[in-house]
């Protein structure tokens, strides 16, 4: 099996076997069985639709998650007939900053509020007068303090909704919520935990300080574990649910963005992942913490222990969605009658407008801006467009956005004395290689496809693996089953008319500052 893998010991039985990863993402749960070489043999996606009761308010029902699970689980075993037994343990990716409430009978009291939920802009103000957004970041790694930040979700709740914070036993994030389902246990893990910014990544430990503001305490908070622990095994009503076997032990995983950047070989210092899911992400693991001087860009804990991440995240293919279900209807109809895919004709159509889009410029910022340019009421813009312009151009306007909020990153990133030789492309994004052609331009470095968006899935099976005894060590196991399938070298042709549009994506985000700050009404 080659020495990467641990090796058998005498009397330990059989080593083979199957990770299944589970990906908690924003609009879809994935999961995959993956072998003991890396190999996925089989992959299901539950998509749901997400609650929005409220203009910034963003929610979803503990039973959508849950049967989303089930369903994609059903699905994989039956496409695969694997033996449940087979599966010898569980990891998980996850989305990071999703609330759940979980009371004293062990019912969820209400809907889980998700990380892009914006509704606590007050609650964030608060936090910022009364500890300073200095301090949130030298205490937790966290830029500023943002109403997406569970802090600020969880002193929402004592303000409008006293009886939901009392009655709450323990607040949980997804993964948290996923490893009780499945086991009884309360657990978390740092690389989620960091965002809650109630979590000091100095300590590793819960920042009582802001406990205590908060009004709650450490027994109302998960015990914390490293990120690729072993926890237990599914509990027996979980089994009957899920048909899982109660011989199958559930890990820690890893944010989801951590677990892309494992999953896509990016676990050392001089390489950058980029992830467009519903969100970009932006991942630069460090070996030690690393604080920015002019606090633009946010660290992180990783989903190796003892390593650190400088991390971004903002609106990213949440916009292409957007755009693809409110103006691609016949790309759709399409797609329904022939079976390629919206996304696929909708890249044609792109490849077809020139680089620059004629100068159509847009800001992608359909859900507020993160890091490093924090904006919680910026919106989305076009601006420039003519009778000229097409809805393929408005398709490679929102693709060349999201490659400038790449590049805005990348030079915050060099500005902290930080080097990158190489960017690697994970998630749904990755998929389109003219999206990965225009980032590669835009940033003037090589682009090397991997995991794709099968990346954090392979990272959460990775850091399983080791849990459980089937891989002898991270490190070995990447530099084995991750494997490189595209590169995109950058076209020096295209280098002028993106300098030229991306100072003026910079101009408009500068520039309408003043009009997001009038415009917004908290709704």
């Amino acid at each position: 099996m080659g020495k990467w893998l641990k090796e058998k010991e005498e009397g330990e039985g059989e080593m083979s076997g199957y990770i299944l990863s589970v990906d908690l993402g924003t609009t879809s749960i994935k999961q995959a069985l993956v072998t003991e070489t890396g190999e996925i043999l089989a992959s299901t996606t539950e998509e749901y639709e997400l609650l929005t009761p409220r203009a910034s308010w963003v929610e979803c029902s503990e039973d959508t998650y849950w049967k989303a699970f089930q369903a994609g689980l059903e699905r994989l075993l039956e496409k695969t007939e694997c033996p449940a037994k087979k599966i010898r343990g569980l990891g998980i990716s996850a989305q990071g900053e999703t609330l759940f409430c979980r009371g004293k009978d062990g019912k969820i009291l209400r809907n889980a509020i998700v990380w892009m939920d914006n509704r606590a802009m007050a609650e964030a103000e608060e936090l910022r007068e009364h500890f300073s957004d200095e301090v949130c970041y030298r205490r937790t790694g966290q830029v500023a303090f943002d109403p997406c930040w569970p802090a600020a979700k969880i002193l929402w709740l004592k303000h409008h909704e006293p009886e939901v914070f009392e009655e709450t036993e323990t607040f949980l994030l997804i993964e948290d919520w996923l490893i009780w389902r499945l086991t009884g246990k309360t657990v978390s893990e740092g690389s989620l935990l960091c965002s809650t910014v109630y979590w000091d990544i100095n300590t590793k430990g819960y920042w009582t300080e802001m406990l205590d503001y908060l009004g709650i305490d450490e027994a109302r908070l998960p015990k914390i574990l490293e990120p690729g622990t072993a926890v237990g095994p599914v509990i027996c009503e979980a089994a009957e649910e899920t048909g899982l076997s109660e011989d199958t032990l559930v890990c820690t995983g890893a944010l989801d963005q951590a677990a892309g950047a494992i999953g896509a070989g990016n676990i050392e210092e001089g390489m950058l992942s980029e992830n467009i899911g519903a969100a970009l992400a932006v991942c630069a693991p460090v070996k030690k913490p690393v604080f920015d001087p002019n606090r633009k860009m946010p660290l992180h804990y990783f989903g190796i222990p003892d390593m650190y991440m400088l991390h971004t995240f903002t609106t990213g293919g949440m916009a292409v969605r957007w755009f693809r279900d409110t103006f691609c209807m016949e790309e759709q109809d399409v797609a329904r009658l022939t079976g390629i895919s919206a996304y696929d004709l909708m890249n044609k159509e792109v490849e077809q407008v020139p680089a620059g889009c004629d100068g159509l410029r847009i800001l992608p910022h359909l859900s507020g801006s993160m890091a490093p340019d924090v904006n919680p009421k910026a919106k989305g813009v076009a601006f420039g467009f003519t009778l000229k312009h097409t809805k393929a151009h408005f398709g490679r306007a929102i693709m060349e956005a999201v490659g400038f909020i790449v590049r805005r990153n990348i030079e915050a990133l060099e500005r902290i004395g930080l080097d990158f030789y190489q960017i690697r492309s994970l998630g749904g994004g990755s998929k389109s290689s003219v999206w990965n052609q225009i980032k590669s331009d835009i940033n003037q470095k090589e682009l090397v496809l991997t995991g794709g968006e099968e990346a954090a899935c392979l990272g959460a099976a990775i850091l399983a693996g080791t849990a459980v005894g089937m891989f002898a060590g991270v490190s070995d196991a990447v530099a084995h089953i991750v494997k490189e399938k595209k590169r995109f070298h950058p076209n020096g042709e295209n280098r002028t008319v993106y300098d030229l549009a991306y100072e003026d994506y910079k101009l408009l985000m500068t520039d309408l500052k003043p009009a997001f700050e009038k415009t917004y009404r908290g709704e």
